[in-house]
């Protein structure tokens, strides 16, 4: 079994769209969408949620009314300014803990000297196990505010592995974050081959370079393919010969082309319309199923 992220330097470059395109072009793959932070594949792929599921990481503190004694020590304690008073139905003067601006690092519970706050793990968000059009998908939804989302990519692909065991399926294809910080790092563990999509800009440039930085590091074979290439060529031979300078395989290009747009509107992937740019990225299929 083999796996195969799509990633970018930044946002906005396509990547999400060629991923929902190399989905439909597999034959026997699951997907998996570790853009937890802004998922959006799904608008795309139009997933039936078969199983979902809490995600839990870190731990919150909440205090318990009926213990406080209001005597102060947690708000003096706390660096992050999490303790807000507020009154209850009695007029009783007590405390509470901002669940967003509480870090969960404890030392709340660790001096409050009548216990009176608890501890528990935190809900951060869900993660569900799809079946699609095209193929099984395992997703997932960060909460408001919520943090660890390296933790909920890891997650997203080990699930996404163990199902594509139980399934037999020969390759797993990621949608990764833009960037190159933590959730990036997570999405990269364990892939055998990386697809970064970018642009022909100079922020486009400065971030390929960035990631493909990243992929080196880890010792990930990378491949490069330029989206809207035709909007500014002269960029997008620099970039591709840049690419090849820092060690990645060029993979091919692919044509700016309203029918993108116009396939988004249908909530349909590229290739499952008559848009000229679905030959673009077939050809890239294919380069990456031969090489």
């Amino acid at each position: 079994m083999k796996e195969l992220v799509i990633i970018s330097g930044k946002g906005g470059t396509g990547k999400t769209s060629v991923t929902a395109s190399l989905a439909v072009l597999a034959d026997n793959a699951v997907v998996a969408d570790c853009d937890v932070d802004a998922a959006d594949l799904h608008l795309v792929l139009g997933p039936e949620i078969k199983e979902k599921h809490i995600f839990k990481s870190g731990r919150e503190a909440v205090v318990n009314p009926d213990k406080c004694e209001n005597c102060g020590i947690c708000a003096l304690y706390c660096r992050y300014n999490a303790v807000r008073s507020y009154k209850d139905t009695n007029g009783r003067s007590l405390v509470r803990i901002d669940p967003i601006a509480c870090e969960g690092c404890g030392v709340c519970v660790r001096f409050c000297p009548e216990k009176a706050i608890d501890f528990p793990e935190r809900v951060c968000g869900e993660w569900m196990i799809s079946q699609t059009r095209c193929a099984p998908m395992v997703h997932a939804r960060l909460g408001v505010a919520a943090e660890n989302s390296g933790k909920l990519v890891s997650l997203v692909k080990s699930e996404a592995r163990k199902l594509a065991e139980r399934e037999r399926c020969e390759m797993v294809i990621v949608d990764g974050p833009p960037g190159i910080g933590c959730p990036v790092i997570a999405s990269l563990t364990g892939a055998d081959r990386v697809l970064v999509v970018t642009e022909p800009t100079v922020s486009g440039e400065h971030d390929l370079e960035r990631v493909l930085k990243l992929t080196s590091h880890f010792e990930i074979p990378s491949a490069v393919c330029v989206n809207k290439w035709d909007l500014n060529e002269q960029m997008t031979e620099r970039i591709e010969a840049r690419a090849v300078d820092l060690g990645a395989e060029i993979t091919g290009r692919i044509r700016y082309d309203k029918g993108v747009t116009a396939a988004q509107v249908q909530a349909k992937a590229v290739v499952e319309t008559d848009a000229a740019s679905a030959a673009d990225i077939r050809a890239i299929w294919d380069y990456i199923k031969s090489n």
